[in-house]
Order: structure tokens, then sequence, then C-alpha cells
């Protein structure tokens, strides 16, 4: 006896499903469990380890496969590898409630993880505890996003906490080194940038001890290689300006 497989069937097993309904139709990509998320936050760049096949289905558990025709309308291309791209940045990641409980949890775990890392009580320097960052997440009804990264995630949470709790991004603690003939001019243009000017010792060249906002760092260092064509120097002595112990509410 023979059997017998229709050739527009693929049976695949241990499959994350992410599905997209465009033109009308439904579309599926059968994906490795783990790896969407991943690739959505930039973590994982071979598509290869993201998908298990690159073919697009209308139904990934019966294994039927999607007619070219159909992905021609529906997407403009016949191009697999293009579809699939489309259908991992847009498309529904398809999992169980119990598996989605499971995520969600997770993920608002790992985002209240980050808040409490790159934050502090400004008015005392000292960080906040995971479980309190936690519940001021539950009071401003965080909803997290399983299709963006903790770290995006994150800092939207910190701009939203703002709002009804004294917090803000530990200051970073630099050494900055300017050549004499630029120093004065480029210190007027680092100023906005800059929340706290510790110490300055002006002899052949300006040194100066500063804290900074984390997401002014980037451009404070162009500033300081492209204004001084490489002859200042930027050292980072602390990531975090912190005080130690954990701030109570």
């Amino acid at each position: 006896m023979s059997i017998f497989t229709p050739t527009n069937q693929i049976r695949l097993t241990n499959v994350a499903v992410v599905r997209m309904k465009k033109g009308g139709k439904r579309f599926e990509i059968a994906c490795y469990k783990n790896k969407v998320v991943s690739w959505r936050s930039g973590a994982e760049k071979d598509l290869d380890e993201v998908l298990q096949t690159n073919s697009v289905f209308v139904n990934v558990s019966k294994g039927q496969v999607a007619k070219k025709e159909d992905l021609c309308k529906s997407f403009g291309t016949d191009d697999l590898t293009e579809i699939c791209k489309q259908i991992l940045a847009k498309g529904d990641l398809q999992v169980s409630d119990k598996e989605r409980q499971n995520q969600l949890e997770t993920m608002f775990r790992d985002i209240a993880t980050i808040v409490a890392e790159k934050c502090v009580n400004p008015e005392t320097k000292r960080p906040y505890t995971v479980s309190l960052i936690e519940r001021a997440m539950k009071d401003i009804h965080f909803s997290v996003n399983t299709n963006k990264s903790s770290k995006q995630q994150a800092l939207e949470v910190i701009r939203q906490l703002k709002e009804t709790m004294t917090i803000q991004r530990a200051h970073m603690r630099l050494r900055l080194v300017l050549p004499a003939k630029e120093a004065k001019r480029l210190k007027e243009k680092l100023k906005p940038l800059l929340q706290v000017v510790e110490s300055e010792d002006f002899d052949e060249n300006l040194e100066m001890m500063c804290l900074v906002d984390p997401g002014c760092f980037r451009e404070i260092d162009e500033l300081v290689r492209c204004e001084t064509k490489g002859r200042g120097t930027l050292e980072v002595l602390s990531l975090k300006d912190v005080e130690e112990g954990d701030e109570k509410l």
C-alpha cells in the first residue's frame, strides 16, 4: 500500500505560527518558537534561524501552501523571502492562552527589571526595586506589547512613570578633556547636554567631570570627536551615578 502526500501539503511540528490577513485572504508562516520576538527586536538577524521553511501557507497546521497567484495578487510579488519578512513584521503571532499569559508575565517582569536597572529617585539617587516598579506599572495600567522589545517598552514605561512618581534615568559620570583651542567654543555647545558639571580644571587642556543623561551620550561623543578632530577625549567613569540601598515608597 502506498501513502500519497499531496504536493501542496507540508507537515511541520513544534511550530510558532505568524498569521496575516491581506487582500481578503489569510496567510501564515511557520517559525521556531521564541525566534519571532528575537527577530522583531533586532536580536536575531538570520531569517533562516527564524523560519522553519520559507513556504507561505494558508493553513500551517493542515500543511496547506498558499497559491502563487494569491501571493502575487495580495503582496504584489512572488518572492517568498520578501513575503515572509512582511508577515513577520506585521502579522500576529499565534500562541495558546496559557503561553500568551506566561509570555506577557515574563515580559512584564523583564521590562520592570530594565526600568529598575536604569532609573533612580533623582532626589535621593537611590534605585527603585523591581517589585516597586511592577506595582507602579500596574497602577498606570501598562499593557505589554509582545511585538516590541522589552528595552523599547522600558523606555516608554519610564516616560509614563515620570507623570506619577519621582523617577529619572540614572546619570552617567563622564570625564571630558578638550584641547585649549576649542575648549571655550565646545563647552558652550556641550552645556545644554550636561546635567551637572562637578569640576573644571583648565591647564593645557580643559578637563571636566560631569553628569549626563544616558540619552545624550552619543551626541556628546560625536561633538567631542568631530569638533576636536579626534584630539579631545571622553571617558565613562561610571554608567550609573547612584547611592547604595534601595528606594522605599
